[in-house]
């Protein structure tokens, strides 16, 4: 399933990740943030940088060059962040609130 989902993404640059964070409460950069943890629990090492890559299908910036639509409001603005924690536990990251639009 989450292969497809970021297939989906990849193959819908249309969908922007504000109207999925609208209408699911989620997006990309959740995507990306929830693999990175993956990954550490797994004890690989894997940045935000490039866990977005691989969600995106290239780097994030160059992503936002071509895809990202200007916003039509000052709260549809992605919120400024630093890389999450690292859940310390064997369970699957999942986050305890909604994830806010990076």
């Amino acid at each position: 399933a989450f292969r497809k989902l970021v297939k989906h993404f990849r193959n819908n640059t249309n969908i922007q990740n504000i109207d999925v964070m609208n209408a699911a409460g989620l997006c990309r950069n959740c995507l990306a943030k929830w693999y990175r943890a993956e990954a550490e629990l797994r004890g690989e090492t894997l940045s935000y940088e490039q866990a977005r890559e691989i969600i995106y299908g290239m780097p994030y910036a160059e992503w936002k060059a071509k895809y990202q639509q200007p916003s039509e409001s000052a709260e549809s603005q992605p919120a400024t962040s630093s890389e999450p924690p690292v859940p310390s536990t064997s369970e699957p990251p999942v986050p305890s609130t909604p994830c806010l639009h990076h």
